[in-house]
């Protein structure tokens, strides 16, 4: 959020991700079952957060009447890939400047203006139904830490927001934990989000970089309408 931050925002952004965090759990317990009741769990969920809470990112003359829209669940989204190390991964539209963590720092440009720093920790390939892709994963070298995946694909502009979605942001709790096979993670696009800037341009969002953005329709999870 830009602007002045009063104590009470602050203590109600602290029960926004509390809330958030809780659900996330919530939903990585059902999934292991039923990814799709899994799924419906979070939409009611994040959906009632988006109409209720005083943190939501929709803007507050716009709440009562706050409807989420996806794609229907679709399993052929739903992955477990393991992490490329960033030594194995080519480097696709970003120069990095120095070694930093097992990874390579960078910055990714912020919805209201400027960058924020990353630390680029791999890649995952991506088995689409129309071919491989790959997409970089990032570590927050500020704020809590955690890993970042923002992606564009070929709905932003139109069903998407213009600067794209994120599928994981470890942070804020949106993780959904971890695959069958060892080391590997559960990305499923049914649960891609857009971030707080694409409700409200108040709020400051990091932004998917190049190497990031698809050449393919990825008709999953949040959509404007």
């Amino acid at each position: 959020m830009t602007g002045d931050v009063s104590a009470g925002d602050r203590l109600e952004l602290a029960d926004w991700r509390r809330n958030v965090s809780d659900l996330y759990a919530a939903v990585r317990r059902a999934s292991a079952a039923d990814p799709e009741r899994a799924w419906q769990l979070w939409r009611s969920a994040r959906e009632e957060l988006f109409r209720t809470h005083a943190q939501s990112p929709v803007p507050a003359a716009a709440r009562d009447g706050f409807r989420a829209s996806h794609w229907p669940y679709d399993p052929a989204y739903r992955f477990e890939v393991n992490l490329a190390s960033e030594a194995d991964a080519d480097s696709v539209d970003l120069a990095p400047s120095e070694p930093l963590l097992g990874g390579f720092s960078l910055t990714l440009p912020i919805s209201t203006g400027g960058q924020e720093g990353f630390t680029r920790i791999g890649r995952f390939e991506i088995p689409f139904a129309g071919g491989t892709r790959s997409l970089g994963v990032y570590w927050m070298a500020g704020y809590a830490g955690g890993v970042f995946l923002p992606f564009r694909d070929a709905t932003n502009g139109g069903e998407t927001y213009g600067a794209g979605r994120y599928l994981l942001d470890s942070a804020k709790s949106a993780d959904l934990g971890p695959g069958a096979r060892p080391g590997s993670l559960v990305l499923d696009f049914n649960f891609a989000f857009h971030p707080s800037c694409a409700f409200d341009p108040k709020w400051s969002c990091p932004l998917a970089p190049p190497e990031n953005r698809l050449d393919i329709r990825i008709e999953a999870g949040e959509r404007l309408s």
